[in-house]
């Protein structure tokens, strides 16, 4: 009776194995593979639709697992771009005019990168090279603001006392979801609302702008002075921040795939990052440029955590919870989600993550 070739395979390799303890030992493991390679082939040989669907399966794996990569992107996202402006800021060039060009701050990078053997980290460039990220102060914005009063009459003590009983809910604009899960809905509209200060204008969603305004005002009368970069970002600026922050890991040696994974979690990815819907701002002060942990030791990031959610903003990125945020701590980064919904998450001491989950 004339033997397969699986039958063959598994005589030869018994009879190997059975010469000394070292010849077993690579024997079972020559099996086990070669048993798995013929049982694999049996199950799809000669079916075409089981071995298609396996293929299938296997891209749409593939494709999923790399959807923010930048090989399965291109072009601008819905509703990731500037989709309207306030009447307010229609005398003001757009947001997407006020970025520096694109490709000559990339050929700055490749300069410094040859003169100095690699790219600062981001505090140090925000220090360094403060054209990327434009500072503006909180007096500055204030003046320019002149008798805008923002919200200041609002009884805020109510508010915090009333989040309790609050009813929130998913829709609520305030409380949409960007993070590395959650890109940046298509059908989602930025209205843009431009500040202007004394060295220029900067824009943030309209509807944001007197709780912004109060929180300014209220830490300089505690004798704190606040300084705001990106509060609103373009596809195309944080695609320049995040092809930076690879290559600034590049530089040190590491793969792509390294350098990408490792920036994704001080960069967001472009399409994934709360900047582009407005509702976040990058805030230092002008003893402390620097976008580090070190801020968090500051008078400015001390009274942030304690009085940022009486305005409605919140700590986005804690200490201690990135494994839920998935972004390292960044104590300059603040979110606006209303007045309640901050109280309730800074009282909790829980992230936009959890609380959303909860809704």
């Amino acid at each position: 009776m004339k033997l397969t070739l699986e039958e063959r395979f598994r005589r030869r390799l018994t009879k190997f194995g059975k010469k000394n303890r070292l010849c077993r030992f690579l024997a079972v493991l020559a099996l086990t593979a070669g048993m798995t390679a013929f049982h694999v082939a049996s199950y799809f040989g000669g079916n075409v639709k089981r071995l298609s669907m396996m293929a299938m399966t296997l891209l749409i794996f593939a494709v999923y697992s790399s959807f923010s990569f930048p090989i399965f992107s291109s072009g601008e996202p819905a509703g990731n771009g500037l989709n309207s402006i306030s009447e307010e800021a229609k005398d003001i060039v757009l947001a997407e005019e006020v970025v520096v060009d694109l490709d000559e701050m990339l050929k700055e990078e490749d300069e410094l990168m040859s003169n100095e053997g690699g790219m600062p980290e981001d505090g140090d460039y925000l220090e360094t090279h403060g054209d990327y990220y434009e500072l503006y102060s909180a007096s500055d914005i204030l003046e320019a603001a002149g008798d805008r009063q923002g919200s200041a009459n609002r009884d805020r003590e109510d508010a915090e006392t009333a989040a309790g009983d609050t009813e929130f809910s998913r829709d609520d604009w305030r409380l949409v979801l960007v993070n590395k899960q959650y890109s940046i809905p298509e059908d989602y509209n930025v209205t843009l609302g431009a500040i202007k200060t004394l060295k220029g204008t900067q824009y943030c969603d309209e509807r944001i702008i007197d709780d912004y305004l109060d929180m300014l005002r209220a830490a300089l009368e505690d004798n704190v002075e606040l300084e705001i970069t990106s509060p609103y970002r373009t596809q195309d600026y944080q695609k320049m921040l995040f092809n930076r922050k690879i290559k600034a890991y590049m530089k040190k040696g590491l793969s792509y795939m390294e350098a990408y994974q490792l920036a994704g979690q001080a960069v967001n990815v472009p399409g994934n990052s709360e900047h582009q819907i407005g509702l976040a701002l990058d805030i230092v002060t002008p003893s402390y440029h620097k976008l580090t942990e070190g801020f968090a030791e500051t008078d400015a990031g001390k009274w942030l955590e304690e009085n940022s959610y009486k305005y409605g903003f919140i700590l986005r990125y804690p200490k201690g919870k990135e494994y839920i945020t998935g972004v390292e701590y960044e104590p300059w980064h603040f979110r606006y989600v209303g007045v309640e919904a901050a109280t309730v998450i800074t009282q909790r001491g829980i992230t936009l993550e959890e609380f959303w989950e909860e809704l």
